[in-house]
């Protein structure tokens, strides 16, 4: 049985940070890093590799190296300390994790299911190596799994959507997802238990991309959505879903009242226009940049050991953006109050679609 390991998250204040690497044949530091005081040298190291949405994907590679960045820069590592390879293929995911464990990184991340049996195998070929896998479980001693209950966030944008729509006199919103598997079924499933929370006339329109890396099959299944009447689009699809963005974008800025929410971290950025303003609504958060901090200061403390750790309301690992610029304050309370009544019990959010 795996070991549930136990934190508080409380001790992490994991802010929001940004950074864009690049190449993917050597480790990459962080750009913007190391900027405020001096560098102490290497307090761990540590290697990131991302799945095929690539580390600029605006989602779940980013949202992971900017907790890399973030603790980096809060114990004022030097840049050749950290880093991260890209993958293109599948293929891609032994060598470039073997590539960290050849250069003993006191860490290395993998943020992604996609890693999953890679990461069973390179875990066996260097037993005395840390690794940190997210968003899936590998039942090795030297690997920590970090997994969410993404159908709590999910619940609260569907709350969003609902009440947004209902305010514009909409009957329908869209989801999108990457791959048909049971996380990115815990998604469409909460979001469709909070659409139905506000309203159960409100259709959720459904679609699958097959695929987290094709944005052109999400501005596809986005056009599809938006002409079959989809007010807000809620994505759950990774680079997939910036074709979702874009589509938003695009006819928001053609002056047509629709929206997009975004997935994993805050995506308003990826939605700005030209007024500065942006399409997206807001976004289900899963604080991948605290789970892959966290193992980090796990690390660093001598207090790293494999098992699996789950992040949902009761410890803050999920939620919605603070600020939220295209939401009503009766609406993010609608949304606070869903996330008080998640965390105490009260809602309990289904992980399957109830048929």
């Amino acid at each position: 049985m795996k070991k549930l390991l136990t934190f508080a998250l409380a001790l992490l204040m994991v802010a929001g940070c940004s950074n864009n690497g690049g190449g993917t044949a050597t480790p990459t530091p962080s750009a913007d890093a190391n900027t405020d005081g001096e560098n102490t040298g290497c307090t761990i190291t540590i290697g990131l590799v991302t799945d095929l949405g690539g580390i600029d994907d605006k989602s779940f590679n980013q949202g992971t190296w900017e907790g890399v960045v973030k603790f980096a820069e809060d114990n004022k590592m030097s840049e050749d300390c950290y880093g991260y390879l890209q993958s293109s293929a599948d293929a891609d995911y032994i060598p470039n994790l073997s590539t960290f464990a050849d250069q003993k990184k006191d860490l290395i991340e993998a943020p992604g299911f996609l890693f999953e049996d890679a990461m069973k195998e390179v875990a066996d070929l260097y037993p005395d190596q840390k690794f940190v896998i997210i968003d899936t479980e590998v039942d090795k001693p030297n690997v920590a799994s970090a997994v969410f209950k993404e159908q709590q966030p999910s619940y609260l944008v569907g709350v969003a959507a609902a009440l947004k729509a209902k305010e514009a006199g909409k009957t329908k919103v869209g989801f999108i997802g990457g791959v048909e598997n049971p996380i990115i079924e815990r998604f469409e499933a909460g979001y469709k238990q909070g659409v139905a929370s506000v309203d159960p006339a409100i259709e959720v329109l459904t679609d699958y991309a097959n695929a987290f890396d094709d944005p052109g099959k999400g501005s596809t299944l986005a056009q599809k959505q938006y002409n079959d009447g989809a007010y807000v689009i809620f994505h759950a699809a990774g680079a997939t879903g910036n074709g979702l963005i874009k589509e938003a974008k695009d006819r928001r800025e053609a002056g047509e009242d629709v929206w997009a929410i975004g997935v994993d971290s805050d995506q308003y950025d990826a939605g700005l226009m030209s007024d500065g303003t942006s399409a997206v609504l807001t976004s289900a958060l899963k604080r991948v940049d605290t789970a892959a901090y966290y193992f980090a200061e796990q690390v660093k403390n001598g207090t790293f050991q494999g098992g699996t750790m789950v992040f949902d309301a009761s410890n803050d690992g999920i939620g919605f953006p603070k600020e939220n610029p295209n939401l009503s304050d009766e609406i993010v309370k609608a949304m606070e109050d869903a996330l008080a009544k998640i965390k105490s019990g009260e809602i309990v959010v289904d992980e399957a679609v109830q048929k």
